[in-house]
């Protein structure tokens, strides 16, 4: 079976819920398209820029994202564990991935910038060196992730245990750090 390949392409505006074509898409940039639903499935994106799309419920089945960046994107309730981990790297801004799950996934120095993250499953997730920049982590689940040299230090919202995670130069700031406190149900003032 041929893979259809399209490369340096510009979508504005498309909806792919009603026609998506498979493939590889290399360098291309996508505008206001809508995925939501969509079945990605094998599908290849390369340095592709995805700006005010919606991918909201998207199958990611054996998807690949390789230097990807979303911004302004609707991405609620995706799984991102479902996706090809070969090469696995993309960025986030400003982006709403509530109950999005990145279970098991090596996500090593990935920036998460301004972006509305609540209930997102981080577990056994190696984050090693990333960055949630201004982020609303409410609800969102670290259990067993690899944290370390990750950057909090304006994040908002999280609760980390520190025993069921790797926090070793980890950056936290007052007063969020009270995050790591939470399963201790204290009250610090």
């Amino acid at each position: 079976m041929q893979t259809t390949y399209f490369e340096g392409k510009e979508y504005r505006d498309d909806d792919f819920s009603l026609s998506f074509t498979s493939g590889e898409y290399e360098e291309c940039v996508f505008v206001g398209c809508k995925f939501a639903g969509v079945d990605l499935r094998d599908t290849v994106f390369s340095e592709c820029a995805f700006e005010r799309c919606d991918f909201s419920n998207a199958q990611l089945v054996n998807t690949s994202f390789r230097d990807v960046e979303f911004s302004d994107c609707k991405l609620l309730g995706l799984r991102f564990d479902k996706c090809n981990a070969f090469l696995l790297t993309f960025c986030f801004i400003n982006c709403q991935l509530d109950f999005s799950s990145f279970y098991g996934l090596k996500l090593k120095q990935t920036t998460f910038k301004s972006c509305k993250m609540h209930e997102v499953e981080f577990v056994e997730v190696d984050l090693t060196a990333s960055t949630f920049d201004e982020c609303d982590l409410l609800h969102a689940v670290f259990d067993g992730a690899n944290l370390e040299k990750v950057d909090f230090r304006t994040a908002r919202n999280f609760s980390i245990d520190p025993e069921r995670n790797q926090i070793k130069k980890a950056k936290f700031s007052l007063p969020t750090v009270t995050g790591l406190l939470d399963k201790y149900d204290i009250s610090v003032k």
